[in-house]
């Protein structure tokens, strides 16, 4: 398929940044309407690269955006695929744990919490019996299918979420648990109908501000490391996008580190994006088809948690 995509020829899409986007629905579909996905090979800091997005209108309600969980097991992206009536699109999410398959990041399905973030890390060394606490960037679409993108605070006792809208930087103490009453005045309920956090938060405001360090997730030079990637962000018109980088393979396709993320992510008209598991998780699927070439050497790694759009009534009507 890879090779195929070098013999189309589309109109390019120019974005902030000079990345060049190239349409290639022919290859995926059929697509709803509003729907289109496309490919970019133009190199970064003249590296190879394969990147893939889709973008979908978050408003058209024959569209629907949704999680599916392992509880407690782990299934490749094309599993979920055929669990789950072969939706338009799947792709990976949050970062996990390979012990207990267990999700360590916030996933809301149907406004409920399934899932939740990890607050504290035990620090060794000199700072035995000190914790340090942060606050993982998310990603969620509300009932009347708006997007945000925030920090999240998630405790099981509670029903929903709070989530700030901007920063909030990590700390440290001698408290095991993270309190409620620990929290800045800028934490609110979140109520989201369907969510999933990762992190780093790469886009604010329609501006390049990666939380790397806020956050704790590849703090320091690890911004810099180049990997395959997965992220997800939505346009100021209501544009939802998906995006993975391939990697891991010399010559052909590199990766990307953060900053250059974030970029592609502007490129695509991102007005708030968040990174999202990388590595070898990164999968999207379009109609059960992969875009990048999974970096596992056994193919497509199984996770706990994906994310979802389904759309029933309109493909059932493009294949009358």
């Amino acid at each position: 398929m890879h090779k195929f995509l070098g013999l189309l020829f589309f109109a390019p899409i120019f974005g902030l940044g000079q990345t060049k986007w190239i349409n290639v629905d022919s290859v995926f579909g059929p697509l709803p309407n509003k729907v289109h996905v496309f490919y970019s090979n133009d190199s970064l800091d003249g590296k190879p690269n394969k990147a893939f997005y889709l973008i979908a209108p978050l408003k058209e309600k024959t569209l629907d955006f949704l999680v599916s969980v392992g509880n407690g097991k782990r299934y490749t992206p094309s599993e979920y695929h055929q669990q789950n009536n072969a939706p338009l699109l799947v792709v990976n999410t949050t970062f996990f744990e390979f012990v207990q398959n267990r999700n360590l990041n916030a996933v809301v399905s149907n406004g409920q919490l399934l899932a939740y973030n990890i607050h504290n890390t035990v620090l060794k060394g000199k700072d035995t019996f000190t914790y340090r606490h942060s606050f993982a960037g998310a990603i969620g679409v509300s009932k009347k299918r708006k997007a945000d993108i925030a920090w999240l605070f998630t405790d099981s006792a509670a029903k929903y979420p709070l989530a700030s809208q901007i920063p909030v930087p990590h700390f440290k103490d001698s408290n095991a648990v993270l309190q409620k009453t620990q929290l800045p005045g800028s934490f609110k309920k979140w109520k989201m109908q369907t969510a999933v956090a990762g992190g780093p938060v790469l886009i604010q405001a329609n501006q390049i501000k990666i939380t790397n360090n806020e956050e704790q997730r590849f703090a320091g030079k690890q911004i810099n490391d180049k990997h395959p990637r997965t992220a997800m962000g939505y346009t100021a018109d209501g544009g939802l996008v998906v995006m993975v980088v391939e990697g891991r393979n010399p010559g052909i396709a590199e990766g990307a580190n953060l900053t250059q993320l974030a970029q592609l992510m502007l490129s695509a008209g991102c007005v708030e994006a968040l990174n999202l598991d990388g590595g070898g998780s990164s999968t999207m699927l379009v109609n059960g088809k992969e875009t990048i070439k999974p970096s596992d050497k056994t193919g497509q790694r199984p996770v706990p948690a994906v994310f979802i759009i389904s759309s029933p009534k309109q493909v059932q009507t493009l294949l009358k």
